[in-house]
């Protein structure tokens, strides 16, 4: 069994408002043994689109490399725009080595409310991921029920939208579409990509998170 921590711990200034919300990176990130275009930051690896996304949406020119220049880039959008990155799984568990959030064992959250406290300016949480077993949003869900926390439901249009209350804050949470490849065949099966993708034979599934991203990033 191989056991890996989070490496980065929560990126949250004074006057952060969003919240990014994931699980954990790929257990390379733990290792230190990083590929030659992953970035040693969160959501740094090559094969999680999330910077792209921003990329795109912002019209930015970021560094796809080890170098501190790119981890430089990504704070610095991240303070801009007042969004900090809490990922909620501290730690876990895998007897395969891969990035699958399934395969994860004997796991161990963050206190995630706790930041919430300390950080009175958050208002929305961004999960990087719905409600399905070892989400971000599955995991949330888990986490509050220590607090005596409801979920309640604004939106069940995808990306579905609810609400909680902590003592006089409301705090909304948005489960945005997977940035993982492994989300693709799901978006393809949903009837407004099949639309999209009816009038516009080269909308693909980039341009649909980069659509859904973009109200919220």
């Amino acid at each position: 069994m191989f056991l890996y921590k989070h490496p980065y711990p929560p990126f949250i200034q004074k006057d952060t408002k969003k919240l990014i919300v994931g699980t954990l990176p790929p257990p390379r990130f733990s290792i230190g043994e990083l590929l030659e275009k992953d970035v040693n930051f969160c959501y740094g690896s090559y094969y999680n689109s999330l910077w792209l996304y921003i990329e795109k949406i912002h019209g930015l020119s970021l560094r796809y490399d080890n170098s501190q220049e790119a981890i430089d880039q990504r704070k610095a959008f991240l303070i801009k725009h007042q969004i900090g990155v809490c990922d909620i799984v501290a730690s876990a568990e895998r007897e395969k080595i891969d990035a699958s959030d399934l395969g994860m064992q004997n796991i161990q959250l963050r206190n995630v409310i706790d930041y919430i406290k300390k950080y009175p300016s958050i208002e929305t949480l961004l999960f990087t991921g719905g409600n399905s077993k070892n989400g971000p949003e599955y995991f949330f869900r888990k986490h509050i029920k220590e607090h005596n926390i409801k979920l309640e439901l604004v939106s069940n249009e995808v990306p579905r939208v609810h609400q909680f209350y902590l003592k006089e804050r409301i705090i909304k949470t948005v489960s945005l579409t997977s940035a993982s490849g492994s989300a693709n065949r799901a978006i393809g099966s949903m009837p407004l990509y099949k639309h999209l993708k009816a009038s516009n034979a080269t909308f693909n599934t980039f341009d649909y998170r980069v659509m859904q991203y973009q109200e919220y990033l």
